[in-house]
């Protein structure tokens, strides 16, 4: 009776192609792991055990002190100013470039349906720029910037806005060109120019989302705003630095648990804009 009963239980048909699948998956990953040194037993030896529980032991208790936490908002602020301005000067870099890039929104097609040289010409070299900004990390950007302008949130603010700008335009011109077509068509062969079916044709659609990557990136500014403060461009990411070099556990706890405040804050007014627009 189990013996029929198991008999009668289908197969897998595909069962070859999965093993052959996670066969090659294996033979491609084990070459990447040994070059990148991956060995993540040397975290169970003794002597990283022993330094690991030290330095956790020195978290507690949290630094609490008056002055320090006026010193840690002071840096919260500064971090979440450093990423709002760069958001804020990312998105004026973006939009335009968005506008240019977009091929739904090209104005040349009209007619013949086909875009014009000169326009596919613009296109090209808006992407090739759109590439160039996002391929160099924002911290990258810092610590060329450091250099420029010296230490401070300057050079923190400009890396966000160079790298986020690429970013934000590809995105962007992504989410309006999976958008349905029709409304910017229909305005765009009454006479409509780019930024009017833009804002009346695509954004009502495309709206949701792209606030909601917006709000994302800009969660994200927040972290690589604190990283880039380990490189001098200020901010919260710069007294963990401090505190790190003096190994003060104390306040590493007291500022993780205010970066984890702040994350949590941008997720929640993300969901509340979500919310809004839905």
């Amino acid at each position: 009776m189990l013996k029929s009963a198991h008999a009668a239980l289908p197969r897998d048909p595909a069962w070859r192609g999965r093993l052959i699948g996670a066969a090659i998956l294996l033979i491609v990953l084990w070459p990447m792991l040994v070059q990148a040194e991956f060995k993540p037993w040397i975290l169970f030896d003794a002597q990283s055990l022993a330094a690991t529980w030290q330095f956790l032991a020195s978290f507690v208790p949290p630094a609490h002190s008056l002055e320090f936490l006026q010193l840690v908002a002071i840096s919260s602020w500064e971090t979440i100013a450093m990423a709002t301005a760069g958001m804020a000067l990312a998105m004026l870099g973006a939009i335009p470039l968005t506008l240019l890039v977009t091929e739904r929104l090209s104005i040349s097609r009209i007619g013949s349906g086909q875009v014009s040289p000169l326009a596919a010409s613009v296109r090209h070299a808006v992407r090739a720029l759109l590439v160039l900004l996002r391929s160099v990390p924002e911290l990258v950007w810092a610590l060329l910037l450091v250099r420029i302008v010296g230490l401070g949130p300057t050079a923190g603010v400009i890396a966000i806005a160079l790298t986020y700008c690429g970013m934000l335009g590809k995105v962007y011109a992504e989410i309006l060109e999976s958008s349905d077509a029709s409304a910017c068509n229909a305005l765009l062969h009454n006479g409509s120019g780019r930024l009017q079916a833009l804002l009346f044709g695509a954004l009502p659609e495309s709206a949701a989302e792209l606030v909601s990557y917006t709000i994302y990136r800009w969660e994200c500014a927040i972290r690589g705003s604190v990283v880039m403060g380990f490189v001098g461009a200020g901010g919260l990411g710069q007294r963990m630095d401090e505190s790190m070099k003096m190994m003060a556990g104390n306040e590493l706890a007291t500022m993780l648990m205010v970066f984890v405040l702040l994350v949590a804050g941008a997720d929640a007014v993300s969901a509340m804009l979500r919310r809004r627009l839905a």
